[in-house]
């Protein structure tokens, strides 16, 4: 995938989200999007350039790269969940789906034969059979269940001890959003939910999904975890949590925002 969607003059300016196998090009002195003209990026041979947005009146560029130097300036997206202003996350979780995306439709899925990324929409094109792709986005629920003053926080696998949040899980062909957050809660931890609402949703670029965040009252049944996937689950009571998923993210929002109605409440 040689050819550039853009074709940029060594003056061009901009924001550069250089993506390299899910990692993201950060400035080393703040940890930061790199700021200025295109030569000053020094990128050898990227793959793919194309806009993806702007911020403060300034374009910004996705730049997909192979380049392996200096591994030390490659970060995850989740580095940014820090930064005052939420955008930096949001562009960048935006970058990194789409660089997965450039990178794994070089070739028709019908056909074989090689893909270009249209100038028109975000889309890359098969010329010979006329097969066109989109970027891929998985639905994913959220649910955090509320009985009485305490929460369901569960702890999977990938997680370190001691760090817990709430329920999550993939959307199935067919399914609601709903039926998908009532589904999950019963198979990961055989609990039956009520009272189902709608919170929001956030981009979450591990690898392309949607979170969907619902609060949910419990309803019955006992917590039975189940097996390769929850290493272990509980009810918290709001004046003890354990170490969660910081504000930044929508799991965090959730919990707090859940905590503080219980809190107004009593």
């Amino acid at each position: 995938m040689k050819s550039h969607s853009l074709q940029l003059n060594h003056q061009d300016q901009g924001y550069w989200f250089v993506v390299n196998r899910g990692k993201l090009k950060l400035t080393a002195e703040s940890l930061s999007i790199p700021f200025g003209a295109w030569q000053q990026q020094q990128i050898n041979d990227p793959e793919m350039i194309c806009h993806i947005g702007e911020w403060q009146q300034q374009p910004c560029y996705l730049v997909v790269s192979n380049d392996q130097q200096q591994a030390d300036e490659w970060y995850s997206a989740r580095t940014l969940l820090e930064k005052t202003e939420p955008v930096w996350f949001e562009l960048a979780a935006r970058a990194c789906q789409l660089a997965l995306f450039l990178q794994s439709h070089r070739y028709c899925g019908q056909c074989g034969n090689k893909m270009q990324l249209v100038s028109w929409e975000l889309a890359m094109l098969c010329h010979k059979c006329g097969h066109r792709c989109y970027p891929r986005i998985s639905p994913c629920v959220l649910v955090a269940i509320k009985k009485d003053q305490q929460i369901l926080l569960a702890r999977s696998k990938r997680h370190k001890p001691g760090f817990f949040s709430i329920l999550a899980g993939f959307v199935e062909s067919g399914e609601t959003l709903e039926q998908a957050a009532a589904r999950e809660v019963y198979e990961e931890v055989g609990v039956r939910i009520q009272n189902l609402r709608y919170v929001g949703s956030q981009p979450w670029p591990f690898p392309h999904s949607l979170m969907a965040g619902f609060l949910a009252d419990y309803q019955s049944g006992d917590i039975v975890c189940q097996e390769d996937e929850i290493e272990e689950a509980g009810w918290f009571h709001f004046d003890d949590l354990p170490e969660i998923p910081p504000i930044q993210t929508l799991s965090g929002r959730m919990i707090r925002q859940l905590q503080h109605e219980t809190s107004t409440a009593a």
